[in-house]
């Protein structure tokens, strides 16, 4: 297999003296769509900004590829109510790449009609379209999503997770989700992690079905889950 473009290396991180990530270890390869999942409270957005190098682990290592590009949008993002900016001038900002590009950009997550409005009035499904084109402009190798789709109605999130799906087709990155949302994300997954301050389990969604600890964590979510995601998963993995 070629060389990963994040490899975590037994990452730990403590804070007041509990264990928010315990020997962390997993490879993200080129095309690889990886869906990180746990109750809440189990070190997935910790993990997420140890990988951004946005906080510092206790002990183990990131390592990344020479050529890697990173895009990433946040868990939550609330625009100044004091700053009147459109949502045009929000993604020019600090921004050295064509107006073709951005145009190409504007058009795949379909924002065009929402240029001129204020960032401030974009509903949440808006605001999160454009915070995915303002993180496909660094023209990524890999999208680091953090609960996307979170506060979003069902067709928002339908809407969200079908431009994902797509955006990593058409662009062959490298995807790391977190999400709740199983019975969507199991569709588009090569990988899952299951996290609960560990790794308690990882591999193709079929199997991580059948895992006990997995089962045992999202019990009350089980039954749902597979009754969905056995009806709608129509396509194949490659091994």
């Amino acid at each position: 297999m070629t060389e990963a473009l994040i490899t975590a290396d037994n990452i730990s991180l403590n804070y007041q003296g509990k264990n928010i990530l315990d020997s962390v270890s997993f490879r993200l390869h080129q095309g690889e769509f990886i869906t990180l999942i746990g109750p809440n409270g189990a070190g997935k957005s910790s993990l997420i900004k140890v990988l951004l190098g946005l906080i510092n682990q206790d002990s183990g290592k990131v390592i990344y590829s020479n050529n890697i590009r990173l895009g990433y949008t946040p868990q939550t993002f609330s625009p100044n109510p004091f700053i009147p900016i459109s949502v045009i001038d929000f993604l020019s900002l600090d921004q050295k790449v064509e107006t073709v590009f951005i145009n190409e950009i504007i058009e795949l997550t379909g924002i065009e009609g929402i240029l001129d409005s204020p960032l401030k009035k974009l509903s949440g499904g808006e605001l999160q379209k454009v915070l995915l084109a303002r993180a496909l402009l660094n023209k990524p190798n890999v999208l680091i999503l953090d609960e996307p789709a979170q506060n979003l109605d069902i067709d928002g999130q339908m809407q969200l997770y079908k431009l994902i799906q797509d955006i990593h087709q058409k662009n062959n990155c490298a995807v790391l989700m977190v999400s709740h949302d199983l019975h969507r994300v199991m569709k588009e997954s090569t990988q899952v992690l299951c996290l609960y301050h560990h790794i308690c389990c990882q591999g193709h969604p079929e199997s991580i079905l059948k895992d006990t600890q997995f089962n045992d964590l999202f019990a009350d979510q089980i039954s749902e889950l597979m009754t969905t995601y056995e009806h709608h998963h129509n396509h194949q993995h490659e091994h």
